[in-house]
C-alpha cells in the first residue's frame, strides 16, 4: 500500500471510531482498506501516547470481518491450528517467519512514525506467534496488511470466513452507525476515571458521596463505621486493574465510592501454557503497570491494599519472581487465589449492592458475549456455579441474523436459551434462589432502557431493582427494534447495537424462568455494576 493510502485522514479516524464504538487512539497508519476505501485494519504505534508499550500492531476494526472471525474462533479453529503447528514442521517454520516479519515491520513503523525502539516488547509479537494461536483477529489483521503469503494461518482464516466476507466485495453499508457525531468518549466503566487529575477525581468522589447521603436521607457514617480508603488490584491473565475506593457502611449495606478505576493490558499469561513460566517481557509489563498503580495508591492515601492474582500465576514455575516484584513495589504480599476463591470474590462484588441477606440465597448472572455464568451463594460464600456457552455475540451470530429478527429466529433462540438453563439446573439448584442479580453490559443496557435514561450512567443504573414485568417490557422492546433504532438510543454503546437484541432475549428468558422455578418468589432482579475488583476492595475491610 502506498503512503497516501497508509496515512489516516480525519475521515478515516472518525470511521474507525464508529467501527470500534469508542474514540480511536494512537493509530498511525491504515493497514488495509476495503475496496471502497474504508479502513479494515488500524496500524497502531508500538508505544501508545500514554507511554504504555503496545505490541499489537495490526488491529482488525471492520465489524463484519470481526464478527466472521469470531465465528471461526467459536468453532474451535484456534485449537486445531495450534495442534497442527506441533505436528507440521513446515507450517511451524512458516509461522515462525510470520512472527519475525511482524517484528520487523513493527520496528519499521516505530521508526517511520517517530515512536522509536520499544525494548519492553522486543521479541514479542501478537496472536500467539510464533508457537501458538491465541487470537485469529490479530492473524487476519496481519494477513490483510501484509498481503497473502506472509502469515499462513492468517491466510487460512481469511479463506475460512469467505462465506461471510471476501476481499473482493464491500460490506460496509449498515455495518456501523453513520448518524450523528463519531464516538467522543469510551463508555467502558474501567476508563471513566482515566485522564482525570487528582482534583477532578476528588470532585467526582465528593459528588458521588453527596448523592449517596441524599439517598440515605442525609445519614452520615457512624464513628463505629467510618469511611476507609482502600486499594484493590486484580491481576489476571490479560489485564491488571486497579480500584481505589472509599468504603463506608450505611444501614447494613457496605458501599464503595470510586476514587480511581483503571485497567492496563499487560498479558501476564503470555506463553505460560507453552513454557510453564512467566516471560521476562510479561513480568516487565506487569511491573511497569504496578509502578503506576503504586504511585496512585500513595497519591490518594489508601489505608489498606490487597493484590490478587488469578489464573496466569497459579502454575508458573517462576511465580516467586512475580511475587517478589509485586512485594517490592506495593509493600504487600500478592495473593495467588484459587478458582473457587475467585468465584467467591466475584460473587461478593456483584452482590455488594444488596443489603443484609439473613441467610437468603442469591443467584448472580454474568451475561457476556460468549458465555454466561450462573453463581448461587449466600453471604457466607458460593454454593454452586456453572458457566455456559451462551452469550449475546455467540447467539446473535447463531440465531438472530435478520434486522429486526424474525419470529422464527426468536423462537429457536429462546429454545436454545431454555436448553442452556436446563443444563445449569443439573449442578445449580436455581429454584432455591431468593434473589436475582444481573451483571455486565447487556443487563445494564436493558436497565438503562427501562429507566429511559438521557445517557448511560453507571450511578443511575447500579443497584436498580426492576420487576419481572419491567424487564420483560424493556427486553422485548430492544429485541423488536431495528439496528438503526437501537443505535439512536442515547445510552446505547455502539459496540452493543448489533447484539443487544439477543442479549435482551437471553436476560428476559432467564428472569422469566427464574420466576417460574421459584413459584414467583423471585419477582424482580437487581442490576450490579460491581465485579471481582469490587469484591477484592470489600474484602480488605471485612
Amino acid at each position: 500500500m502506498i503512503q497516501d493510502q497508509l496515512t489516516p485522514t480525519q475521515e478515516d479516524l472518525e470511521t474507525l471510531s464508529r467501527q470500534l464504538g469508542r474514540p480511536v487512539r494512537d493509530v498511525v497508519e491504515i493497514g488495509a482498506r476495503c475496496v471502497c476505501g474504508n479502513p479494515l485494519v488500524a496500524t497502531t504505534a508500538p508505544r501508545l501516547g500514554n507511554g504504555i508499550p503496545f505490541p499489537t500492531t495490526y488491529y482488525l476494526t471492520h465489524p463484519v470481518i470481526t464478527s466472521a472471525v469470531s465465528r471461526l474462533e467459536a468453532a474451535g479453529v484456534m485449537a486445531e491450528m495450534t495442534a497442527r503447528l506441533e505436528q507440521d514442521p513446515e507450517l511451524a517454520r512458516r509461522y515462525e517467519q510470520a512472527h519475525e516479519a511482524y517484528l520487523q515491520v513493527r520496528d519499521e513503523i516505530g521508526e517511520r512514525t517517530g515512536t522509536g525502539p520499544v525494548p519492553e516488547i522486543a521479541g514479542v509479537s501478537a496472536g500467539g506467534m510464533p508457537t501458538r494461536v491465541k487470537c485469529l483477529h490479530v492473524l487476519v489483521g496481519h494477513s490483510l496488511a501484509a498481503g497473502p503469503g506472509v502469515n499462513p494461518l492468517g491466510d487460512e482464516a481469511i479463506e475460512g470466513i469467505a462465506e461471510w466476507w471476501t476481499r473482493e466485495r464491500c460490506y460496509c453499508e449498515g455495518a456501523w452507525a453513520t448518524d450523528g457525531p463519531a464516538p467522543a468518549r469510551d463508555l467502558s466503566r474501567h476508563t471513566k476515571t482515566q485522564g482525570l487529575s487528582a482534583q477532578e477525581l476528588d470532585r467526582k468522589r465528593a459528588a458521588r458521596r453527596a448523592a449517596l447521603e441524599a439517598e440515605q436521607g442525609g445519614q452520615e457514617p457512624s464513628m463505629d463505621n467510618p469511611t476507609t480508603r482502600v486499594a484493590a488490584v486484580d491481576c489476571g491473565t490479560n489485564s491488571i486493574r486497579l480500584l481505589i475506593a472509599d468504603v463506608v457502611s450505611r444501614g447494613g449495606v457496605t458501599e464503595l465510592t470510586d476514587v480511581v478505576r483503571l485497567m492496563r493490558v499487560v498479558r501476564l499469561g503470555e506463553g505460560v501454557d507453552a513454557t510453564g513460566r512467566l516471560s521476562p517481557a510479561a513480568l516487565e509489563r506487569t511491573f511497569t503497570a504496578t509502578d503506576e498503580y503504586a504511585a496512585l495508591i500513595r497519591e490518594h492515601g489508601a489505608e489498606k491494599v490487597r493484590f490478587v492474582a488469578t489464573s496466569a500465576t497459579r502454575d508458573a514455575e517462576n511465580s516467586e519472581e512475580f511475587t517478589a516484584g509485586i512485594r517490592q513495589r506495593l509493600g504487600v504480599e500478592p495473593e495467588i487465589i484459587s478458582g473457587d476463591e475467585e468465584a467467591g470474590l466475584s460473587f461478593a462484588g456483584a452482590t455488594s449492592v444488596l443489603g443484609s441477606s439473613d441467610g437468603m440465597q442469591t443467584l448472580v448472572v454474568d451475561l457476556g458475549g460468549g458465555s454466561t455464568e450462573f453463581v448461587l451463594g449466600t453471604s457466607d460464600g458460593v454454593l454452586a456455579s456453572r458457566s455456559t456457552d451462551m452469550g449475546c455475540v455467540r447467539f446473535t451470530e447463531r440465531h438472530l441474523v435478520s434486522d429486526p429478527p424474525t419470529e422464527a429466529e426468536i423462537a429457536v433462540a429462546r429454545g436454545d436459551i431454555l436448553d442452556m438453563i436446563a443444563q445449569v439446573l443439573e449442578t445449580v439448584p436455581l429454584a432455591s434462589a431468593d434473589r436475582l442479580v444481573g451483571v455486565a453490559g447487556t443487563i445494564t443496557t436493558v436497565t438503562a432502557h427501562a429507566l429511559k435514561l438521557p445517557e448511560y450512567s453507571s450511578e443511575a443504573i447500579h443497584g436498580t431493582e426492576l420487576s419481572v414485568a419491567a424487564i420483560d417490557h424493556a427486553a422485548e422492546s430492544l429485541l423488536r427494534m431495528s439496528r438503526s433504532e437501537r443505535a439512536g438510543l442515547p445510552y446505547m454503546h455502539p459496540g452493543r447495537v448489533d447484539v443487544i437484541g439477543t442479549g435482551s432475549l437471553i436476560w428476559q428468558t432467564i428472569v422469566d424462568r427464574m420466576a417460574e422455578l421459584t413459584d414467583g418468589r423471585i419477582d424482580s432482579a437487581v442490576t450490579s455494576e460491581h465485579d471481582i475488583l469490587d469484591g477484592i476492595a470489600l474484602s480488605t475491610v471485612r
